[in-house]
């Protein structure tokens, strides 16, 4: 027994069970463990955490590294309308980054996807934030590669296919472009998303036709997004990839920073109205179980993809 003496006006002595103290810190102890364990916090120290981190680096940084020459060199050539072949060129490009990275880190290569494998409970909210910081860092590393072979003027007039709002006063608003990177990314997520997390199709569709379906969604959104932007010579059209966002905004500054938080705030937003809205589901659709078995076979949360 432990006596300790308060005060209330009047001194008296209280006793406390010192066993009773011990048991609360312990429950404190374990509820603590349990919470960094949930979190994963553990996953910081596993060396196949780091090697997933580097597989989302160097693949994210080498799909915005062939999208922003292959989509720099289609608009340079001025042969008819130059935007018409983006979804054909996006859709190829896309194709076989997702084929290839799907069996190693499920394809994330976006902030955004992230976050949703770590609201389903797919990856730990820790591991999560690694990738994010990962595909961050690739983004930075393709501009900067990219800068440094195109000439000066090229860059200055595409803006290494960076994520613009409003240049020189040719844009839209910022309401505007955060209702566009909101809409166009919940469609991109009830689309891919629906189909991947259903364990049944996926099993019926297969790999190669659920790259084709989501390198098919993305190729549709890169021609609604170029329809939005005719005109608007100013405004970039829907980002989709806050991280690709980041790198072009990091090496070339200026106009780039304007309106930046859109295309970080508009997906993460899609990302949690769409969370909320697969909780409507019919039952069976989406399911924890259901997730597991898509995440063995290798497809953790679906993909991203630049959009000019």
């Amino acid at each position: 027994m432990d006596s300790r003496c308060i005060s209330n006006g009047s001194h008296r002595c209280e006793t406390f069970s010192c066993p009773e103290v011990e048991n609360c810190e312990v429950k404190g102890r374990k509820l603590l463990k349990h919470f960094l364990f949930a979190i994963g916090v553990h996953e910081f120290f596993w060396i196949e955490t780091w090697r997933s981190a580097i597989t989302e680096l160097v693949s994210t940084a080498c799909l915005l590294f062939s999208l922003t020459i292959s989509v720099t060199g289609c608009m340079e050539l001025h042969i008819g309308e130059p935007k018409l072949l983006l979804p054909i060129l996006v859709f190829g490009i896309v194709f076989l980054f997702v084929l290839v990275t799907i069996p190693l880190t499920g394809a994330h290569m976006n902030p955004t996807f992230s976050l949703m494998a770590a609201l389903k409970g797919i990856v730990t909210p820790v591991r999560a934030l690694v990738y994010v910081v990962a595909q961050c860092l690739g983004s930075l590393m393709a501009a900067i590669v990219v800068k440094s072979m195109m000439q000066s003027s090229t860059v200055e007039r595409h803006s290494l296919n960076g994520c613009l709002v409003d240049r020189n006063g040719e844009g839209v608003n910022t309401g505007i472009a955060l209702g566009i990177e909101f809409s166009s990314t919940f469609f991109v997520l009830f689309l891919i998303l629906t189909v991947a997390y259903d364990q049944k199709r996926f099993k019926e569709l297969g790999l190669p036709m659920m790259c084709v379906l989501m390198s098919g969604v993305f190729a549709l959104v890169v021609f609604m997004s170029s329809a939005v932007t005719l005109g608007r010579a100013g405004y970039g059209g829907a980002g989709l990839n806050p991280a690709r966002c980041l790198g072009p905004a990091l090496v070339l500054g200026g106009s780039l920073w304007d309106g930046h938080w859109v295309f970080w705030v508009g997906p993460f937003l899609a990302c949690m109205v769409f969370y909320c809205f697969t909780m409507t589901l019919p039952r069976g659709v989406m399911k924890a179980d259901e997730e597991q078995g898509i995440q063995e076979s290798g497809l953790v949360s679906g993909l991203s993809l630049p959009i000019t």
